[in-house]
Formats: structure tokens, sequence, C-alpha cells
């Protein structure tokens, strides 16, 4: 039971770190643009490099064998 004496105000500790840490994101402005880093991850980008372009290419040009 003397454990306890350690775990409580580590817990407490932790937990106070955890709301510093949420308090920090709100006030920097984490949460304000929800949507549009989703739509950013489904995005369909049809830009291709040029060296992935040009990758391609060589690979195409390149004799068989």
């Amino acid at each position: 039971m003397e454990v306890l004496v350690y775990l409580v105000p580590l817990a407490l500790l932790l937990g106070l770190l955890g709301l510093a840490g949420f308090m920090w994101t709100l006030n920097s402005d984490q949460y304000e643009d929800l949507d549009g880093a989703g739509w950013r991850a489904i995005a369909d980008d049809d830009a291709v490099p040029a060296r992935v372009e040009a990758q391609g290419r060589a690979s195409q040009d390149a004799p068989a064998g």
C-alpha cells in the first residue's frame, strides 16, 4: 500500500501534463481545419515529379534482355 504514495502523485502529474499538452494544442490552433487534412490525404495528385517521370522513361527505353 505504500507504493500508492508514489503512484498517486505520478498519476496526477501525468494527467496534468496531458491536460497542459491539450491546452497548448487548443491555443496554437491545431484544431482549426479538421476537414482540410482529410481532403489533402485523399486528393488525387496528378502531378508526377520530374525525377520519377524520367526514371519511368529510362526503364521503358532500356532494351529487354
